[in-house]
C-alpha cells in the first residue's frame, strides 16, 4: 500500500490520528522536527507508542527544510498528505513571530510545493477556528468571510486557506481545510486549558482564569476529531458547480477545494469545565481571576452541518465522558 504522510506526527492530533490509520492497517510516514514550544518528553512518549505498530516510518524533518522534505517526496509516493504540523498558539505569537512565518508559511508552501511537483491526489491540512477572528455572529459557518484576524497565529491559518486554494486552483490538487475547535483529549498538549487546568489542580496551584471567567469553548473531543479527518482524507475535494464569482462562496469554489468546520458544536462555559475538571480529580481549584489577553476571542461555537452532509459526521463525545478520559489518562501519565 502506498504510505500516507502525516506531518506534525509527534504532536497531539498527528500522533492520533497516525494511531487509527495505522489500526486500519494503513502505512504511515510521520514527519516532525520535534520543536521544544512545549516539552519536547511529551513527543518523544507519543512517538514511541508509535513506533511499536508496524507499517510506521518516522521522519525527523522541518517542514521549512526544502531539501529534506523533497527527499522524502522522491523516497515514498504519497497519495494522501494530513497536514497537521503548525507552530500553534495564539500568546506565544505575540512574543515569537517568526517561528510562525516560518513553520505556518515557509513550511507550508514547501509542503504545497511537493505536493504539487510529486502528483499527490489529497492534501488535508488543518486550520483553526482562531480565523474566524472579530467574527461575532455564531455558530461559526465556513461560509462566512473571516478577514479579521485578531492573532498572528490566526493569520497564518488563514493565509494556509488562501495559499491552498491558490494551488488547488492553478494544478487541480485538491485541498480540504478543517477548522479545529478546541482540540483536547489524552496525549493533549501542555499549553492547552485541559492540561493546564487538570495539572494546576491536582498540584494545589492556582488557575489563570482570563476575561474573568467569562469565556466559552466548543471543547472537541480528539476521537471525533481523528474520525472526521480520516473520513475526509478518504473523500478528495471536489469542485462546486454551483460557484459564482458574483457570490462568492469562502468554503468551496470551482477549484478541488473545500473547507469544513470540525467541533463538538455544544459550547461550554469556562467555569462549568473547571467544575468538571475539579469532580474528576476530586479537588477544588484555586483560581486566579484575569483579564482578557491579547489575541483572544471571548467565544466559539461551530457549525458542522457542512462535515455532517459531506461524510455523515457527528460528533459523539460529551464533554464529561472527555474530562473524565482526559484526567484518567494524566493520572496513568504523571504516576499519580
Amino acid at each position: 500500500m502506498t504510505p500516507i504522510l502525516v506531518t506534525g506526527a509527534a504532536g497531539f492530533i498527528g500522533f492520533h490520528l497516525s494511531q487509527r490509520l495505522l489500526a486500519q492497517g494503513r502505512p504511515v510516514v510521520g514527519l516532525d522536527n520535534m520543536s521544544a514550544y512545549y516539552d519536547v518528553a511529551l513527543k518523544r512518549d507519543r512517538l514511541a507508542q508509535l513506533q511499536t505498530a508496524p507499517g510506521f516510518t518516522f521522519a525527523e524533518i522541518d517542514l521549512a527544510d526544502e531539501t529534506a522534505l523533497k527527499q522524502l517526496f522522491e523516497r515514498h509516493r504519497f497519495e494522501i498528505v494530513f497536514n497537521m504540523a503548525a507552530q500553534a498558539g495564539v500568546r506565544y505569537s505575540l512574543s515569537n513571530p517568526q517561528a510562525y512565518v516560518k513553520s505556518n508559511l515557509d513550511g507550508f508552501v514547501n509542503l504545497l510545493e511537493c505536493c504539487r511537483h510529486h502528483s499527490v491526489k489529497h492534501l488535508v491540512f488543518a486550520s483553526s477556528s482562531s480565523v474566524y477572528g472579530a467574527v461575532t455572529k455564531m455558530p461559526f459557518n465556513v461560509h462566512q468571510n473571516v478577514d479579521h484576524p485578531l492573532s498572528l497565529y490566526a493569520a497564518t491559518k488563514k493565509s494556509n486557506e488562501l495559499l491552498a486554494h491558490s494551488y488547488a486552483h492553478l494544478f487541480r490538487i485538491p485541498m480540504t481545510g478543517l477548522r479545529f475547535f478546541t482540540v483536547y483529549g489524552p496525549w493533549g498538549r501542555p499549553d492547552m486549558a485541559m492540561y493546564l487546568f487538570t495539572r494546576a489542580i491536582f498540584a494545589g496551584e492556582p488557575i489563570d482564569v482570563f476575561n474573568n471567567g467569562d469565556m466559552e469553548r466548543d471543547f472537541t473531543y480528539v476521537d471525533d476529531v481523528v474520525e472526521a479527518l480520516v473520513r475526509v482524507g478518504d473523500q478528495a475535494a471536489t469542485p462546486n458547480p454551483n460557484w459564482s464569482g458574483q457570490t462568492p462562496d469562502p468554503a468551496t469554489s470551482t477549484a478541488p477545494y473545500r473547507l469544513y468546520n470540525i467541533g463538538n458544536s455544544q459550547p461550554v462555559k469556562l467555569m462549568h469545565l473547571i467544575k468538571l475538571i475539579e469532580e474528576a480529580v476530586g479537588k477544588k481549584a484555586l483560581l486566579r481571576m484575569l483579564p482578557m489577553q491579547p489575541g483572544d476571542v471571548p467565544a466559539t461555537f461551530a457549525d458542522v452541518e457542512d462535515l455532517a452532509r459531506a461524510v455523515d459526521f457527528a460528533p459523539r463525545t460529551s464533554i464529561e465522558m472527555g474530562v473524565q478520559r482526559f484526567v484518567r489518562w494524566y493520572r496513568d501519565y504523571c504516576g499519580l
